[in-house]
């Protein structure tokens, strides 16, 4: 009943939402980057295509036409977005390491390295996205969003629990992640394995990985999760956690925000 209400309320939403053409990512990966990497060795338009373990689990990252730092983590293979089995198969790959690794390219066109605080993954629910290819958004972090990460450190366990403010005026949960990289912490895995409910509708949920830095200076993630509620407004779009202006660069450059 839930998911018939919102396919219901989506009825309602104005055509221009729709407007843009929901394989345009698609499109440019599989007809331009990785026929250019396997044909010339040069991805473009894309700025990598690592096509290692083949196409079918291979990934592009490509330069998101919004933001001046903002890229985009996308599979070589047809994979729709985060309700997809294919992110739950065995064996899949882990899409949230490899974008998490190919955060340089912020830094690159940033002119500047990032601490790991300042950098933010964000992959939107079904109803807060407008393209049916899966991609992640690789970008810097709002600042009050690391902020109130930053001041919540200490609530944030390893079980899902609610982080204690909002976030861009919504509602979400957290959970930690300890270690340096996301190697051995698929964040689709983590949701899933740990929320049965999720696992049987992950459609509905968005996906926020923010880089922190833990008490004693462990590096570690904050993973953080919505679910869509139209009726609220809320399309779950986790994206909006992030800053597409950069503006904790900024911070970096005029010796700012204290960590």
């Amino acid at each position: 009943m839930f998911r018939w209400l919102m396919l219901a309320a989506l009825a309602f939403v104005p055509a221009a939402a729709g407007a843009a053409d929901p394989s345009a990512l698609w499109k440019i990966v599989d007809g331009q980057c990785v026929p250019h990497e396997e044909e010339t060795h040069n991805p473009s338009p894309c700025s990598a295509v690592d096509l290692a373990n083949g196409v079918d689990k291979g990934t592009a990252v490509l330069k998101d036409i919004v933001g001046i730092a903002q890229f985009l983590l996308i599979p070589t293979a047809r994979i729709g977005g985060i309700e997809d089995p294919a992110v739950l198969a065995p064996g899949a790959t882990n899409y949230w390491e490899a974008a998490w690794q190919a955060r340089h390219f912020v830094d690159e066109r940033l002119h500047t390295t990032l601490p790991r605080d300042d950098v933010s993954l964000a992959i939107n629910s079904v109803y807060g996205r407008t393209q049916n290819e899966l991609h992640i958004h690789i970008d810097c972090i709002r600042a009050d969003v690391r902020d109130a990460l930053a001041a919540n450190r200490d609530k944030i366990g390893d079980h899902w629990a609610p982080f204690p403010v909002t976030l861009a005026g919504h509602d979400y949960r957290a959970i930690r992640i300890a270690g340096d990289t996301l190697a051995h912490n698929n964040p689709f895995l983590v949701l899933a394995d740990n929320d049965p409910s999720a696992r049987a509708d992950m459609g509905i949920h968005t996906l926020v990985v923010a880089g922190v830095t833990f008490p004693g200076g462990a590096p570690g993630f904050v993973l953080l999760d919505d679910h869509a509620d139209l009726a609220a407004g809320d399309r779950a779009s986790g994206e909006q956690l992030q800053d597409h202006g950069c503006g904790v660069a900024d911070q970096i450059t005029s010796g700012g925000a204290a960590r």
